[in-house]
């Protein structure tokens, strides 16, 4: 379990303004709480590579670990600014986002993601990932709208 006098808030990052916002939720509870901030964005590579005989690696400059990476620091930068007044952790996990924020969630006192990320339909009101997440995570899961 996560220390409760210090609790860990493990938050989904994809750059949409919808994780954008649970960020912000997310910053602001562990400020409340004294908590820390583990902010986790996934990569994957792109479906058509290793499918149909191609084995290739994807081209130069295309490293989806890395441009997740840059994509989570510029939304932490952006969102915290220089010094949010709690610690922030930042990790790229491999694989689909909802596997990787259950498995971030493992000892978490609490998950907070955006209602909709990067992809699906517009008129959902719940993301595939924020769906899964409310059904199957470990501990209590924060879900935020975008304003």
């Amino acid at each position: 379990m996560a220390n409760s006098a210090q609790p860990r808030i493990v938050v989904g990052v994809d750059s949409s303004p919808a994780s954008e916002q649970a960020l912000r939720w997310a910053i602001g509870y562990a400020k409340l709480t004294g908590g820390t901030v583990h902010a986790i964005a996934a990569w994957e590579y792109p479906a058509f590579y290793g499918w149909a005989g191609l084995s290739a690696p994807p081209p130069e400059g295309l490293n989806p670990e890395e441009l997740a990476g840059q994509a989570l620091s510029e939304t932490v930068r952006r969102v915290a600014g220089d010094d949010a007044g709690v610690l922030i952790s930042e990790a790229v996990m491999p694989g689909n986002a909802a596997k990787a924020l259950l498995d971030a969630a493992k000892g978490a006192a609490l998950v907070v993601v955006g209602s909709r990320g990067l992809g699906g339909f517009t008129g959902a009101l719940l993301g595939s990932v924020s769906r899964h997440l409310t059904e199957h995570a470990p501990c209590p899961v924060v879900v935020v709208r975008e304003d």
